[in-house]
């Protein structure tokens, strides 16, 4: 790790903060100020001095009056502040923005590309009289005039700024998300609008999968019902250049590709004949393929210096020996199946290395220490992977990034929170939260004294189908670990997040990301699992082929038990064995109503962002949905007992009565159920296209990974969110204890009840 010096000198009234003091408070957060990321070197007077509409700006050296920059400062401005500069003198003061190569001097970094890191740097001297933002190339300029917005704080009726010096660099040259639009599409406004907020948090590369969602001219079976033209995604990869963001095309291979290999056109391009999910890495046509994906791609992202080749989990490469695929034999020749793997990259590394990109891959499994030097060394590894291999990767002349993830397998929102085990039904996941666990994988992390690192990338994976409006805490949080790892803490960082994502009018927003949490994790341990008979099975995982395949796996609940025909006699046993159930609903009730209330308070609050918000109720309100289902059921279980005790008292219209109630009560449940994944529809729809069967003149074809369960992928539609619902056998249940409930009246010559459920009906 590259150390640097830790400072905090009194000089002349002021005091300066080196950038590594970890662990302690922030002094701009100290002050009111939030920054994210934190500036590494803050001189401070104890003086603030307001700032507003009486002051000018004036464009000096190297600037240009019209750059993007000075746009995106006046539109902030506008936005935020509605306020506006003026271009004269004023008395007020002035703001003098000036770009100088060498007129700041970053301190020492981990990465070793000085040029690449001073082009990002800047200086701001504030006071009363004059603000000077100066900067050794337009992208310093940009990031010093977004502190800038950021720092600017309301009190008494007027904007304030705090007098001293901020100079500023970046750690690592790339700060990039991965935005995942495998699995949905986002409209062209509303990509603009994410590159934007990333934008805002001096993130620098917007790695965007769209598999299917992108009308590929070389592959046109793969394009799905809604996708991206060409002509869409330069303008997406023009608008972020314009903020200093590279839109980086994501193309996975030889893996995790059922998205094409589910074709009939592509199915000979299989490793193996029974499974979409990997492609034959020594078929010629697999490489003409991908090759003419990358083209596509390329001819609609001119100006962008990277591509990803996602080698993600290629779990099978070197194993096939059939009649479509002898990768086998070629991995017995190169002498592992990781040096297969290795070919694999350099064929597809060096198609795009040739046309001016620089490709970033996943260098793991199975890749070994001794395949490393088969490798090309122009690509850079998107990953750190221990101190067996990151020496390997350096002393082979590749550059590495960190990786992190603000979500993983997560089901509606990230594990920012982690709910207490005493509070579960089933064991939990290891974790200690996605920000802080996010930012030691960046901070701590032992490559950074073995590898030559450049880079970080923050996923926040769609596999689960989660809404990326819930990713943008990790988001910004992780990621600014890569402009300064010392960060103060992770927790005051999430702090000044909502203040800068909401407003700061906003109450209560760390407490309702805890409780998003705990519901979210409350929603799957409420219920459990089993082998499902709903999907084809799973045909392998990380491990091995399954011979036979193995089922996968659905989330399950009990429902209670139907009473008898002849007597309504029943066996109240549900509630009793499920008590422990009952009990985390029990306990979750009361903060999904503290919930539901911060976020309809905080849309009211909210000055930026508020449609997040609007993401954010229309969970809850699953939450919601899930917990009235399983108390329900406790009443069924109730209904159920008391039509039993009225039948043995020989109360005949009582015991109807409460079995007509636990039948009204399960049409409730559909009824409820429905209405919050319409309104959840409504909600996300504001955003994505619509996730249908055919449009435009395309059709999706539904056809499920072999290896993967990515849950978006279960519907075609948005029903996946109650996919889980739709599966439980509540028509049979209705109709048997309708049976029942009948032939117990016509036992007694009483009105007989002839209603269908039609449980999976969304309508």
């Amino acid at each position: 790790m590259t150390l640097r010096s830790s400072f905090s000198l009194a000089i002349g009234g002021f005091f300066l903060i080196g950038c590594c003091q970890a662990a302690t408070t922030s002094p701009l957060l100290t002050r009111g100020y939030t920054v994210i990321p934190e500036p590494q070197q803050a001189s401070l007077s104890p003086k603030d001095f307001r700032f507003g509409s009486g002051w000018s700006v004036e464009a000096g050296q190297g600037v240009d009056r019209n750059s993007e920059a000075l746009r995106w400062f006046g539109e902030e401005l506008d936005s935020r502040f509605h306020i506006s500069l003026g271009g004269g003198s004023s008395s007020a003061g002035v703001l003098r923005l000036e770009i100088a190569p060498n007129s700041v001097t970053p301190g020492q970094t981990q990465d070793r590309d000085v040029d690449a890191i001073k082009s990002q740097a800047y200086k701001l001297d504030l006071s009363a009289a004059q603000i000077r933002v100066v900067a050794n190339a337009p992208a310093g300029l940009f990031y010093g005039l977004e502190t800038l917005v950021q720092l600017l704080k309301r009190r008494d009726g007027a904007l304030w700024l705090p007098e001293g010096q901020i100079v500023d660099w970046p750690d690592l040259q790339i700060r990039s998300i991965y935005w995942d639009d495998a699995h949905h599409l986002e409209r062209l406004p509303e990509l603009k609008r994410a590159v934007r907020q990333a934008a805002f948090f001096k993130i620098n590369g917007f790695v965007l999968k769209l598999e299917g969602h992108f009308q590929y001219a070389s592959a046109p079976a793969v394009v799905e019902p809604y996708a991206l033209s060409p002509a869409e995604f330069q303008e997406l990869t023009d608008y972020g250049l314009r903020y200093h963001v590279q839109v980086i095309p994501y193309l996975d291979g030889p893996a995790h590709i059922a998205f094409i290999l589910k074709h009939p056109e592509y199915a000979g391009l299989r490793s193996f004949p029974d499974s979409n999910y990997e492609a034959c890495a020594t078929n010629p046509d697999t490489y003409k393929l991908l090759t003419g994906m990358y083209q596509d791609l390329l001819a609609a992202n001119k100006g962008v210096k990277y591509f990803y080749v996602s080698t993600d989990e290629p779990y099978y490469i070197g194993m096939a020996d059939n009649s479509q695929c002898h990768e086998a034999a070629r991995a017995k020749e190169l002498g592992s199946v990781g040096k297969l793997l290795a070919e694999f990259v350099t064929k597809t590394a060096n198609y795009l290395h040739d046309r001016g990109r620089t490709v970033v891959f996943w260098g793991e499994f199975p890749l070994k220490a001794g395949d490393i030097s088969a490798l090309p060394s122009h690509a850079v590894n998107g990953e750190t992977y221990g101190p067996e291999f990151d020496p390997l990767f350096k002393a082979h002349g590749m550059r590495q990034m960190f990786y992190a993830s603000t979500q993983g397998e997560e089901e509606l929102f990230p594990d920012y929170f982690l709910l207490p085990p005493s509070r579960r039904l089933h064991r939990a996941r290891g974790s200690s939260g996605r920000v802080p666990s996010g930012i030691a994988a960046i901070a701590s992390n032992p490559a950074r004294q073995t590898a030559d690192l450049m880079g970080v990338m923050v996923a926040g994976w769609a596999d689960a189908g989660l809404h990326p409006e819930v990713f943008w805490l990790g988001y910004a949080t992780i990621t600014a670990a890569g402009w300064r790892p010392d960060i103060s803490s992770a927790r005051e960082s999430m702090s000044s997040f909502n203040r800068l994502f909401y407003g700061p009018a906003v109450t209560g927003m760390e407490r309702a990301y805890q409780l998003m949490s705990y519901q979210a994790q409350l929603w799957v341990d409420s219920w459990d699992t089993k082998d499902s008979t709903s999907r084809k099975p799973i045909w392998g995982n990380s491990d091995k082929i399954f011979t036979p395949r193995r089922p996968a796996r659905d989330e399950v609940v009990p429902l209670p038990g139907v009473p008898s025909p002849a007597d309504l006699s029943y066996q109240a046993t549900w509630s009793r064995e499920n008590a422990q159930r009952l009990k985390v609903v029990e306990d979750g009730d009361p903060e999904n109503q503290e919930l539901i209330g911060l976020l309809n308070t905080n849309l009211t609050l909210a000055e930026h962002n508020r449609y997040g918000l609007e993401v954010f109720l229309s969970i809850a309100n699953l939450y919601r949905q899930n917990l009235d289902m399983l108390t329900a059921f406790a009443h069924l279980d109730r209904s159920l007992a008391s039509a039993s005790d009225a039948a043995k008292k020989q109360n005949y219209k009582d015991a109807l009565e409460s079995i007509d109630q636990a039948l009204e009560a399960v049409r409730n449940i559909r009824t409820e159920r429905n209405t919050v994944l319409r309104d959840a529809t409504a909600t996300w729809y504001k955003s994505w296209q619509p996730r249908v069967a055919e449009a435009n003149g395309r059709r999706f074809l539904h056809e499920v990974d072999d290896v993967k369960d990515h849950h978006p992928d279960r519907t075609v539609d948005m029903s996946y969110l109650v996919y889980r619902e739709l599966l439980l056998p509540m028509d049979d249940w209705y109709e048997r204890v309708q049976a029942a409930r009948n032939q117990f009246a016509e036992a007694h010559h009483l009105p007989v009840r002839k209603a269908a459920l039609d449980w999976k009906s969304l309508n």
